[in-house]
């Protein structure tokens, strides 16, 4: 088989040839051969592509089998080189193409001595289901004379009024946040029927009514939705309501079935009609749904922990989870014990003092990691999410393509490397934090914010400037304690400590998004689906075994038709992409042969 490049470099040449060797051995389906293309110690990260799955092949012997049972039925094909590949220590990188029996794809390649050592593969389009764009939009109008013209409005208002009463969704999405949206915005493009159910009453009401000074902690070049960026006006650290309204502009012009005031009572799965029967409210009416698959955006935020504290009944002040808390504006002059120290926590104190609450304290009760915002830099943001990154020609989608193919069992050294350097750079910072009394952590094998968010979704702060609240004494601390009660005026610490308390906020953070599942449909599904987020990496909140990829996320279930969607902006955008692949492939009775559906190790 002849593989089609135009060698520059003895680099190019030597990808070149490596690429002819796996080519050929995939063609004559010789898996010995092809996997033999690999080091003994070598990763595959395949989106899609071959496995019809979000997996991640560790070791040539998981190579061996995956190719074994996928190679087959994926009859890759026209491998070629994009771009002139680097070498870097020993390392060479190098940028692919490939087609597929459905579709194109993309991929990367890291090869050492010869050998694979790192190969990434990901589904791009389905053959024949492309996504119209470019030279391919739809003209808008039909030219001539017609009686039976019907005008866009028209249509769209038959849409919205048949869509869910006189024909069936395929899929359904529940949660109207930047996920669900973002899921919806892919599947119009794919001509795939959704629709998204929001209990709020407006798209971007679940950002408009978090607490009046939250900012997204992640910078704008991060933050894109799908198909549509911020204009490069746009702030560095978008507002909360400015991006509730993005988002309630984002539906209209995606033309998305969004079906904001709507709850989700009920959802049961006939295994027989391979179709859900979904119960909901909306506008105050019962109405049931039977969509093909159902997806739940509901996000990581969803069940608050809410602690059952002796004594809360008789408290004559407010206490409120985090998600209820909106100002400090009426707590002037007044006494705030805000139990937690991760990022709503530092955000909620930072909020209060701001509007002059008497005595701000926080309890502490375990260690957090604080990283320090970029703090304005208008060059600078997340690695290939920058300006800089911009200017260099690195568009959105090259971003997430550089970042989903990397290995997460490799993310550790790199993400240890980063904190080591953030440690060193603000050395005096962290060391007036420890000083202040602050229980500061950089990760329990000192990787830092990043894995701690992969492997549990929480217990760290981006420091937006409560920090300095906190060396300096504005927020006080009581640490290594809980409230173990609380009385009609006070807060009582485990240590004896009695704390004046008009206002008691609990920012405990949130259950796993598998409770979504359990309330909606069933114990007994949750249970078969199992924990959702985490790696398997054996630290706190994450018990393993290794799965080497987040569980359940956009991928396929042990529940038929059931999907999980979220993650940050981010996450969320470059995700839904692959989400949407699968839905539509499975729409247009594509066969998805799964392959590698971990087994469930943990419920909840």
């Amino acid at each position: 088989m002849t593989i089609t490049t135009q060698p520059v470099s003895a680099t190019a040449i030597d990808v070149a040839a490596w690429l002819e060797t796996f080519a050929d051995a995939l063609a004559r389906n010789d898996v010995d051969a092809a996997a033999n293309c690999f080091h003994e110690d070598s990763y595959w990260r395949d989106l899609v592509a071959f496995t019809w799955n979000i997996k991640t092949l560790e070791g040539r012997d998981q190579i061996y089998h995956m190719l074994e049972a996928c190679n087959a039925a994926t009859t890759p094909t026209d491998w070629q080189l994009t771009g002139e590949p680097i070498t870097t220590d020993g390392i060479t990188d190098a940028w692919l193409t490939f087609t597929s029996n459905v579709g194109c794809g993309k991929g990367r390649l890291r090869l050492r001595d010869g050998k694979a050592w790192q190969l990434f593969t990901a589904l791009q389009e389905l053959t024949g289901h492309e996504e119209k764009q470019g030279f391919t939009r739809d003209m808008g109008v039909d030219h001539g004379a017609h009686k039976d013209r019907t005008t866009w409005l028209q249509r769209r208002q038959r849409e919205q009024t048949e869509l869910g009463y006189t024909t069936q969704p395929y899929v359904l999405i529940i949660g109207g946040g930047q996920g669900g949206i973002g899921l919806a915005a892919r599947l119009r493009r794919l001509n795939v029927p959704s629709i998204v159910v929001e209990r709020n009453q407006n798209a971007g009401d679940s950002w408009r009514n978090r607490y009046d000074s939250l900012t997204l902690h992640d910078p704008v070049w991060f933050d894109h939705m799908p198909y549509v960026p911020f204009p490069s006006h746009w702030p560095i650290y978008t507002p909360k309501d400015q991006m509730g309204d993005w988002l309630e502009m984002y539906v209209k012009i995606m033309e998305l079935n969004y079906w904001s005031s709507t709850e989700c009572t009920h959802a049961e799965y006939d295994s027989s009609a391979k179709t859900w029967r979904v119960d909901l409210i909306r506008d105050g009416q019962p109405l049931t749904l039977h969509p093909t698959h159902l997806v739940l955006a509901t996000g990581m935020s969803g069940f608050p922990n809410i602690p059952d504290i002796p004594g809360a009944e008789t408290f004559t002040g407010d206490i409120m989870h985090s998600s209820k808390f909106r100002t400090g504006a009426p707590y002037t002059g007044k006494h705030a014990v805000v139990l937690g120290s991760n990022n709503s926590a530092h955000d909620i104190c930072h909020d209060l003092w701001e509007h002059d609450t008497a005595t701000v304290t926080m309890v502490q009760r375990s260690h957090t990691t604080v990283t320090r915002s970029g703090g304005g830099n208008r060059a600078t943001g997340i690695g290939n999410y920058s300006e800089s990154a911009v200017a260099a020609g690195i568009t959105t989608d090259v971003a997430d393509l550089i970042a989903t193919s990397e290995i997460n069992a490799l993310a550790p050294i790199a993400r240890k490397q980063a904190t080591d350097d953030a440690r060193a750079a603000n050395a005096d910072f962290y060391a007036r934090l420890e000083a202040s009394g602050f229980l500061l952590d950089f990760g329990e094998d000192e990787t830092g914010i990043g894995m701690k968010y992969a492997r549990r979704g929480s217990g760290y702060y981006i420091d937006v400037g409560a920090s300095e609240l906190v060396i300096n004494g504005d927020i006080k601390l009581c640490t290594r304690v809980t409230i173990e009660r609380i009385t009609p005026h006070t807060v009582v610490l485990t240590d004896g400590t009695e704390l004046p308390a008009d206002l008691i906020v609990y920012a405990t953070g949130y259950g796993n998004m598998v409770q979504w599942a359990e309330q909606l449909i069933s114990t007994k599904v949750a249970d078969r689906v199992g924990k959702i987020w985490g790696l398997g990496s054996n630290t706190q909140y994450d018990p393993g075994p290794w799965e080497g990829e987040l569980r359940n996320m956009w991928k396929p279930t042990n529940q038929p038709n059931l999907w999980f969607h979220g993650g940050n902006l981010a996450e969320s955008r470059n995700y839904s992409r692959y989400l949407a692949l699968q839905l539509k492939a499975r729409l247009e009775h594509i066969p998805t042969p799964v392959y590698g559906i971990s087994p469930v190790h943990q419920l909840r």
